[in-house]
C-alpha cells in the first residue's frame, strides 16, 4: 500500500473527509453520525442555545441527555450565532475547507442565512451540499414544517397500524422516518463523494422526508395499485394481517415465521398435521398469502398449546426462524449482543460511565471502532476556529461579540 493508503487504513473509510453539520434534532444528526462513525471529521455547528435534543431525557448534567449522547458521538461542537455578521463570516470560512455540508433547515431559512447551494458552492465548488427537510420544492407542500410524527401520518404508516389491528391510527414508537431519511442522506452523500473522486465536481442533494418515506411505504403497500387499472387493493395483506404479531404460548410469547414451503412441510410434519399440506389454503406461498388471516389464526391457536422453550427448541430442530420476544430491558442483556461485543462501557469526560454502541457493520481493512464522546456545547469552538486560520485576535473578537461561544465551564453546566 502507498503511505496514503496506510494512513487511510488506520482510520475509517471516510478518514480525511470534513463534514460541516448544520443539522439538529434527529434526522440530520443521525446521517452525520454515520459519517463520523466511519472516520469523517464532523464539525457540528450549533446555535448558542445548542441542539434541542441536548435537553431530552434523564441526564447527569443539563444539555447532555441520552438522545443527544447517542446521536452525536464522533463529532466536534462549534457554537456560532449565524445571524450575526461575524458568525456568518466564520461559517463561510469553515465551508472553504469542507468536503460536505449537511443541513435540515427549511429552504427559505437556509437561504436567509446565505447557505443555500448557490452561495455555498460559490465559496467551495467541490463541496457536496445536502439538504434534508420535509417536502420537495416543486410541490404544493414546499416549505412546510415536518417532523417524524407528521410524516408517519402523511405516508400512511399511522393508518396502516389501524388496518393491521390497532383500535385507532397510531404512530410507530420509533423515529422511523427520521432515521430512514437520515440513512438515505448518508448513502446519497457517500455516492456523491465517490462521484467527485472521478469528476472533481461537487453537487447538490435534496432529501425530502415525505417523498423518501412515501417510496419506502409504497414499495410494500402499493400492491394491487401497481397496475392500471388496479389488479387489487392497496396494502400487502401479509403485513396487514392482525395475526402478524408475536404468538402467545402457554407461558409467554414467541416470534416465529413459518414462511416458505419447506418451513410449512417440516412444521406440519413435526406437529403431526400432514393433512393440512393437501389443504389448498396451505399449498404454496401464493395461496397462503390469499388466506393469510386463516393461516396466522391456525399458527396462533397451535402455539398456545406449548411453552416458549418447547417451540424454540422445535423450530431450531426443523430450521424454522424463531426468536424469543425481547423487551428493551431484556435486549440490553441479550446473550448474542454480549458475545459480539455490541455494547461498550466508556467513560465520558463530563458524564461519567456510559453504556454505548458504535457502527453495527464489521469492516476489515478499516477501523470503524472509534467512539469519541459526544461533545459539550461549544467544546471545540476555539480549537476548530484556530485550525481554520483564526489568529488569537480574530478569535478573541468573535468570542467577545458573542458570535462564537466557547465551551461552558463544568461549574456553569452544573449550576
Amino acid at each position: 500500500m502507498t503511505s496514503q493508503q496506510d494512513q487511510a487504513a488506520l482510520g475509517g473509510p471516510l478518514a480525511g473527509v470534513r463534514v460541516i453539520d448544520l443539522s439538529a434534532v434527529l434526522m440530520g444528526p443521525y446521517a452525520t453520525q454515520i459519517f463520523g462513525d466511519h472516520g469523517a471529521d464532523v464539525i457540528k455547528i450549533e446555535s448558542p442555545e445548542g441542539d434541542s435534543t441536548r435537553w431530552i431525557g434523564p441526564g447527569r448534567h443539563p444539555g447532555m441527555g441520552p438522545l443527544f449522547l447517542h446521536l452525536n458521538r464522533n463529532k466536534r461542537s462549534v457554537a456560532l450565532d449565524l445571524k450575526s455578521p461575524q458568525g456568518a463570516a466564520a461559517m463561510r470560512h469553515l465551508i472553504e475547507g469542507a468536503d460536505v455540508f449537511v443541513h435540515n433547515l427549511r429552504p427559505a431559512s437556509i437561504a436567509r442565512l446565505g447557505l443555500d447551494y448557490e452561495s455555498v458552492s460559490a465559496i467551495n465548488p467541490r463541496i457536496i451540499w445536502c439538504g434534508v427537510y420535509g417536502y420537495g420544492e416543486d410541490g404544493p407542500y414546499a416549505g412546510r414544517p415536518a417532523y417524524d410524527d407528521l410524516i408517519q401520518g402523511a405516508v400512511g404508516i399511522a393508518a396502516l397500524q389501524q388496518r393491521s389491528g390497532a383500535s385507532e391510527p397510531r404512530y410507530v414508537p420509533l423515529t422511523i422516518a427520521d432515521r430512514m431519511v437520515g440513512l438515505h442522506a448518508a448513502h446519497s452523500v457517500a455516492m456523491a463523494l465517490y462521484g467527485r473522486e472521478r469528476t472533481g465536481r461537487g453537487c447538490r442533494i435534496d432529501v425530502p422526508m415525505f417523498e423518501t418515506m412515501a417510496s419506502v411505504v409504497l414499495s410494500d403497500h402499493i400492491y394491487g395499485h401497481t397496475f392500471e387499472p388496479p389488479s387489487g387493493g392497496a396494502g400487502y395483506v401479509r403485513l396487514l394481517s392482525p395475526g402478524r404479531r408475536p404468538y402467545e404460548t402457554s407461558d409467554g410469547y414467541i416470534c416465529a415465521l413459518v414462511y416458505n414451503d419447506g418451513h410449512w412441510q417440516r412444521f406440519l410434519r413435526a406437529i403431526e398435521r400432514d393433512d393440512l399440506w393437501v389443504d389448498p389454503r396451505f399449498a404454496n406461498l401464493s395461496s397462503r398469502t390469499r388466506h393469510i388471516d386463516e393461516v396466522y389464526g391456525f399458527l396462533g391457536q397451535t402455539l398456545r398449546g406449548q411453552s416458549t422453550a418447547h417451540w424454540l427448541a422445535l423450530f431450531e430442530q426443523i430450521d424454522v426462524p424463531a426468536v424469543p420476544l425481547n423487551t428493551i430491558e431484556s435486549l440490553l442483556d441479550d446473550p448474542h449482543l454480549a458475545a459480539v461485543g455490541f455494547f461498550q462501557q466508556v467513560e465520558h469526560p463530563s458524564e461519567g460511565t456510559m453504556r454505548t454502541f458504535g457502527a453495527p457493520a464489521r469492516w476489515e481493512g478499516y477501523d470503524v471502532g472509534k467512539l469519541a464522546p459526544a461533545p459539550r456545547l461549544g467544546e471545540h469552538t476555539e480549537s476548530v476556529l484556530r485550525e481554520c486560520g483564526f489568529d488569537a485576535s480574530a478569535l478573541a473578537s468573535l468570542l467577545a461579540s458573542g458570535a462564537a461561544v466557547p465551551v461552558v465551564a463544568d461549574a456553569e453546566v452544573s449550576a
